[in-house]
């Protein structure tokens, strides 16, 4: 074992209860004005990058928003470890895995998106990007599949698309610095923040990108409008 002091185990525990939009809002988590807008991004079919820290509650809102997917939408969620419990009669669920004792097998989240494409789907929900697959995750929001959400560790939501950034150039080194930013800018439509305080979690930024030519600008949405 890694542990020094002998093994360790850790037990990731989830709530058995879903949390909904409204008991997020009554938790405190999030505004009235914060879940109109997420329930019209979610209908309207935006995509979503919800990002935070470690137990920030990414994958909890990540689980609420999918109540406001059309029921008779084909979904399918990708994930390293299955954590997302879809409120929904149509999801498809996919899993990575690992290498097998022989050293072969492994399926990583890279295939997994380039599979999953070929499936028809209508939303993807990507459990976290975190290497390669974002990738192809940009290429399949920029064309066509509208509606698809992920998830990614960062400090802000401005942290967040630096962090898309690097792994793009790292998995991708031959794309100029512009095209990278055109193509995420293109394909994020809305970016959400959340920051954790202890046992408490808010819901701190809703932000929208734009592009210049030049650069990604993050600009938080500070007043709501069901228009947007």
């Amino acid at each position: 074992p890694l542990s020094l002091e002998g093994p360790l185990i850790t037990i990731r525990r989830f709530r058995p209860e879903f949390f909904s939009i409204r008991k997020l809002v009554d938790t405190g988590t999030m505004t009235e004005e914060d879940a109109g807008l997420l329930e019209n991004a979610v209908k309207l079919k935006r995509n979503i990058l919800i990002a935070g820290g470690s137990g920030s509650g990414k994958t909890t809102l990540l689980n609420a928003l999918s109540a406001f997917i059309d029921e008779k939408e084909r979904v399918i969620t990708l994930e390293d470890a299955a954590e997302l419990k879809l409120q929904k009669p149509h999801v498809v669920r996919l899993e990575t895995r690992p290498k097998n004792a022989e050293g072969t097998g492994e399926i990583n989240m890279h295939d997994l998106v380039v599979n999953a494409l070929r499936m028809r789907p209508d939303r993807l929900i990507i459990g976290e990007c975190r290497g390669s697959e974002v990738v192809p995750m940009l290429q399949a929001l920029n064309t066509g599949h509208k509606g698809s959400m992920s998830t990614v560790h960062a400090n802000s939501s401005a942290d967040a698309i630096k962090r898309l950034e690097s792994m793009i150039l790292v998995s991708a080194p031959q794309w100029p610095i512009q095209v990278v930013r055109e193509q995420i800018s293109s394909a994020i439509d809305l970016v959400i923040y959340l920051a954790r305080a202890g046992s408490e979690r808010k819901l701190t930024e809703i932000s929208e990108l734009s592009f210049d030519g030049a650069r990604i600008h993050v600009e938080r949405l500070e007043e709501f409008s069901g228009a947007r």
